[in-house]
């Protein structure tokens, strides 16, 4: 028996399907939610109750692209840092973001942790000292400067904006794990985790 099937589907459909009650339920009244898929070639059923209601969804299933795997492990993790997520928010609010790349140094030393970008107004650079309110852990290892295409950050920012804290972590090759802290309205904790490789060319910057 086949345990694990691979199939790709339309997110916004998806979407559409577990929304089909409404965003606005009374309070107390959860929907349930059932999962069903037979096979290759078969819809993926999704089964809605709510109230006594219940409501079918059948979504056609397309042939999965390859999986990319970051193989970001956590023994090769160089730097870590425990961010509150407002000074996240602050930094993207406050950075130029006609650059192209962010850089992220993570440092034991001055300057510790340092957001920079490139952008049309020049150079723009914030950084957070370790003993900083705003970081809850900081644990770097050794000095790491790398940059990532901010075309590619800036899908996590809807986590972001949800988010109460935010874990950055690089390993031994540069790539990047931002981890989201996200508490729900009944007060349940998920994590959302974001994963972007080291943009390697571009130059530097003078």
């Amino acid at each position: 028996t086949q345990s694990t099937w691979v199939f790709r589907i339309n997110l916004s459909v998806l979407l559409d399907c577990l929304t089909i009650f409404g965003t606005n339920s009374l309070p107390g009244t959860p929907t349930a939610l059932r999962m069903c898929y037979q096979g290759y070639g078969y819809p993926l059923t999704l089964y809605l109750e709510e109230g006594g209601v219940v409501t079918a969804c059948k979504i056609n299933t397309q042939e999965p692209e390859e999986i990319l795997d970051f193989d970001f492990c956590s023994t090769n993790v160089v730097n870590k840092i425990i961010l509150q997520s407002e000074g996240l928010r602050e930094a993207f609010s406050e950075l130029d973001m006609t650059s192209e790349v962010l850089q992220i140094i993570m440092s034991p030393d001055k300057p510790y942790f340092r957001l920079s970008t490139f952008g049309n107004a020049g150079s723009t650079h914030l950084d957070y000292p370790k003993d900083s309110d705003l970081i809850e852990a900081f644990h770097c290892n050794e000095t790491q400067t790398n940059r990532y295409k901010i075309s590619l950050l800036k899908p996590s920012i809807k986590a972001l904006a949800l988010s109460c804290k935010v874990s950055i972590r690089t390993d031994n090759r540069g790539f990047l794990s931002l981890q989201y802290m996200i508490r729900n309205e009944d007060g349940e904790i998920c994590f959302v985790e974001y994963y972007c490789c080291p943009d390697e060319d571009v130059a530097e910057a003078e």
